[in-house]
Formats: C-alpha cells, sequence, structure tokens
C-alpha cells in the first residue's frame, strides 16, 4: 500500500501526487480534473482540496 499524506503534511519528495479521498471520510463530491493529480515539490504543503473547501489524502504516483 502507498503511503498516504494528509493535508497540511510536508511533503518529502519532489513529484506528481493524486488525491486519494477526503480526510473527513465523508465520499463526494468528486474532486475537479485539475486537483485529480498535482504536482508538489520537496517541503511543500500538501494542500486541501479548494473547490470544496475540504482536507484530503494523496499519495505519489
Amino acid at each position: 500500500m502507498a503511503k498516504r499524506y494528509k493535508t497540511g503534511d510536508t511533503c518529502e519528495a519532489t513529484g506528481r501526487y493524486a488525491f486519494d479521498g477526503y480526510s473527513d471520510g465523508r465520499g463526494g463530491p468528486p474532486v475537479t480534473a485539475e486537483e485529480r493529480i498535482i504536482p508538489l515539490s520537496r517541503g511543500e504543503t500538501f494542500p486541501p482540496i479548494r473547490s470544496q473547501n475540504r482536507g484530503a489524502f494523496w499519495t505519489l504516483v
């Protein structure tokens, strides 16, 4: 199983990260196409899903 990162965590490795669910455990609505996979650099902070104003889990692609 891939390591999951949560909104607010610090990115450990530069790469592309895929949305892996909302951190509150509730489903839907789906994220926008632009928010499904995001680029992050080491040291940046994992973002929330801005279109829904909700925390999220992320996994390295």
